[in-house]
């Protein structure tokens, strides 16, 4: 079966200038995937006649489907629904139902329809006409030069009323369908180029039909399986085959399958094992702690925290020793290893974590540059330690020492 196809047009200078963030194509891609259409292009126009033409004759070589959001009011910088008139060749005339719906939408809301707003009710003549429930601007569905298209409205709630109450069902009704199924393979502690190390062989002998990509992200690495078919059953043993597959070279980095989150799954360990886990943060400044209270639960193995940023708290509240804070700074193993081992007592827990480090973007020395970070894991008579050397920018280096005691906990945990 051929795949079917789909680009998505999204029109709007205003999109173009970063002042509205384009929500409409996100949202529109993942329908589209879940009936088996697949998006090949997603391009941002502004308005402008000469690059929407372009965009749309582009738009036509490259897919079965073209859907456009945007550019529908009645304002003479809204160019979509002329524009479209002149590329299929036709007039714009009045629909009266369109002009009845117009009116109506007015009415209940005890406001005048004015002769802009009639415009509204205005349409290309080799379109159909598909109402809009919950606004002023009509959709627009034609099937010209072996391609479909539908023109929506820029407004989220009124496009999304109109793909779930017309435009999916009738592309379901149209084209004959593949299935499409997803896996995604999350993964912690390896980079993205030393994982497809790890994997070449198995990727290189995966069926034509199953597809890998990487989608790497601060600190972490997700696989995403992707199988094309006829039967969503068969897909998913399939895929789940190949999984069964590569987990022996990769096992000891997975820490989750699709929606799992790291926290997420630490949460269940410490529930599952009746754990509990305390945490004295520094250069993080609460950040983890914020990452393990945000899932519902955690009151079942979250004790609690303390943020001694200052040396002064690191001696005075958690019990650091002053002569360790001297003679290595807050920014070194000993520390983080007495600050691990002290918080895990104060509040009782099963694992107590410390941070401490130079987030940056000032405070760095030749000896410990920023991005200087010392982890620590305390459980039992046991203390792990880690040195991380990240990025110049502090937020970056808050999110990746975040990612990174969270897998250090999650290896304690498992040992």
């Amino acid at each position: 079966m051929n795949p079917v196809t789909a680009e998505i047009l999204a029109i709007g200078d205003e999109l173009l200038y970063g002042q509205t963030i384009d929500t409409n194509s996100h949202w529109i891609s993942q329908e589209l995937d879940k009936i088996g259409v697949r998006v090949v292009r997603r391009t941002t126009i502004g308005d402008n006649r000469l690059d929407m033409l372009k965009a749309f004759k582009d738009a036509e070589t490259r897919a079965d489907i073209v859907l456009i959001t945007g550019g529908l009011g009645p304002t003479q910088d809204d160019l979509t629904k002329p524009l479209l008139a002149e590329y299929f060749g036709c007039e714009v005339a009045m629909v009266p139902e369109a002009l009845e719906a117009v009116r109506t939408f007015f009415e209940k809301r005890g406001r005048e329809l004015t002769p802009l707003n009639v415009l509204q009710a205005h349409l290309p003549t080799k379109c159909t006409y598909v109402p809009n429930e919950v606004g002023t601007a009509p959709g627009m569905w034609f099937e010209e030069n072996d391609t479909v298209w539908m023109s929506m409205p820029g407004v989220p709630h009124e496009m999304k009323k109109l793909m779930q109450d017309f435009v999916i069902p009738k592309i379901k009704s149209i084209f004959p369908l593949p299935k499409i199924y997803h896996k995604l393979i999350k993964t912690v502690g390896i980079g993205e180029s030393w994982l497809a190390d790890l994997v070449k062989d198995w990727e290189n002998n995966l069926p034509d039909h199953i597809k890998l990509a990487y989608l790497p992200s601060l600190g972490q690495v997700k696989l995403r399986l992707t199988a094309f078919g006829e039967d969503i059953s068969e897909l998913i043993n399939e895929v789940d085959r190949e999984i069964d597959k590569v987990k022996p070279l990769i096992q000891k980095y997975i820490y989750g399958y699709d929606g799992d989150e790291l926290e997420d799954v630490i949460g269940r360990l410490l529930t599952d094992k009746k754990k509990t886990v305390a945490l004295a943060e520094s250069c993080s400044g609460g950040y983890i702690s914020h990452l393990i209270t945000s899932k519902p639960g955690s009151s079942q193995y979250y004790n609690g925290s303390i943020i001694p940023y200052h040396n002064q708290f690191k001696s005075q509240l958690l019990g650091v020793n002053m002569e360790t804070l001297e003679k290595y700074g807050a920014v070194s193993e000993e520390t983080v290893f007495e600050m691990a081992s002290k918080v895990r007592k104060m509040f009782g827990a099963d694992f107590g974590l410390a941070i401490s480090g130079i987030a940056g973007p000032s405070g760095g020395t030749d000896h410990k540059p920023v991005g200087t970070v010392w982890l620590a894991c305390a459980f039992g008579e046991e203390v792990q330690t880690k040195k991380l050397q990240l990025t110049q920018d502090r937020m970056i280096n808050i999110q990746l020492t975040g990612v990174a005691t969270l897998s250090m906990l999650y290896k304690c945990i498992l040992k």
